[in-house]
């Protein structure tokens, strides 16, 4: 049997018009049976569709750690290095993410108590919610931001589903947004549509801007609060000082476009953390250009986290409109496959007692850094 790639069935919310290149559902080929022909087949899949999915699909740990590793043969860590999470409790994530002892390269998230799984006899797990709402938890891409590379590909596999009632997902910012979703979806959007559906001033700023990112990231936001979209941080001075973060290194803290090239199209992505930016830097306007009401013509930087949540949150904004979000309605055996370096995504809803998710996730450190935007990508779009 061949393998075929089926548009993947859209909630009434999403604007087909925008999402009619986004997603598909694999038939035809297995993951972890997958020849060479068929391996690139799928990889070509992913880079032109962002998502792809899998259903009714029987996986072990170490399959889905092979899997993800032929996205990129040199990389072998976990996206926050091995085990690294498990033994630093001073970071966000340490209460939402949990390695697998034999295959550390997994890791395992969803909710509630979880009994004699892959090795481990009890633990109890967190779902990342806001804390004030039905709302998206927090927007992110998978990525250390420190030390390693952004991964090429994320994986998650649905061990245990619950089911529940729709929830509405409330933005809570003033624009009277909801989306109605099934219980403990994952959020996607896509960052070439963020992109382009940018105003041309914002497109000049977003060619010409890098993200730095504050060193030990996931520590030193560790108790600020998510505004209510779940798009970056309130501005409260909460963020830990950079001197009392454990030990960084300069050059190890991490700085990028904000706009990745997707390997196999070609197309230009708006990928920025909203949450773990610290700095921005511009590049001046070419020479020659008309700079009316484009921001920032001269170039410069931005270090005032207020100025800088702002603007990130003007250009990514638009991008998280209920029409252009696909949130996907989970199956047990369901395996997602995204590419991380095109989207954000969010975990959502609330769960009540006694409801229980278990989840597989894999995203390993990539042996490379993402592709920014050419001379030529800057001359056309500034």
């Amino acid at each position: 049997m061949t393998s075929s790639f089926v548009p993947l069935p859209l909630p009434p919310s999403a604007d087909p018009s925008n999402l009619k290149a986004f997603g598909r559902e694999v038939h035809g080929v297995h993951p972890r049976k997958l020849t060479q022909a068929e391996f690139k087949e799928v990889e070509e899949a992913l880079y032109n569709h962002d998502l792809l999915l899998f259903r009714n699909i029987d996986l072990t740990p170490q399959q889905h750690y092979l899997l993800v590793e032929a996205f990129d043969m040199s990389s072998e860590l976990y996206s926050h290095g091995n085990k690294a999470l498990d033994k630093t409790k001073t970071s966000i994530l340490h209460a939402y993410v949990k390695s697998l002892p034999n295959t550390p390269q997994v890791e395992i998230i969803g909710h509630g108590t979880i009994r004699d799984h892959e090795g481990i006899p009890e633990i109890i797990l967190k779902h990342g919610r806001h804390p004030e709402n039905h709302a998206f938890f927090r927007w992110h891409m998978d990525a250390a931001l420190y030390d390693l590379c952004p991964p090429k590909v994320t994986t998650l596999y649905g061990v245990r589903v619950p089911k529940g009632e729709m929830q509405i997902v409330r933005y809570d910012d003033g624009s009277g947004d909801e989306l109605n979703v099934t219980l403990g979806t994952t959020a996607f959007v896509s960052g070439k549509t963020m992109f382009g559906i940018l105003p041309k001033e914002l497109k000049s700023l977003a060619v010409r801007a890098r993200a730095k990112y504050a060193p030990h990231p996931f520590q030193w936001m560790r108790n600020a609060r998510a505004v209510p979209t779940g798009l970056g941080l309130e501005t409260e001075g909460l963020e830990t000082a950079l001197e009392d973060l454990p030990p960084w290194e300069e050059e190890k803290v991490k700085a990028y476009p904000f706009l990745w090239k997707n390997p196999v199209t070609g197309e230009l992505l708006l990928q920025v953390h909203p949450c773990a930016i610290i700095e921005i830097q511009i590049d001046p306007l070419p020479q020659g250009r008309d700079n009316t009401n484009v921001p920032y013509p001269a170039g410069g930087r931005i270090t005032d986290l207020k100025e800088i949540r702002e603007l990130i949150y003007r250009m990514e904004r638009l991008g998280i409109a209920p029409s252009l979000v696909y949130p996907h309605s989970w199956e047990e055996k369901d395996l997602v496959l995204f590419n991380n370096r095109g989207l954000i995504h969010s975990v959502v809803g609330v769960f009540k007692k006694g409801q229980t998710r278990l989840f597989h996730q894999c995203s390993l450190a990539a042996s490379d850094e993402p592709l920014g935007p050419s001379e030529e990508d800057v001359n056309r779009w500034s």
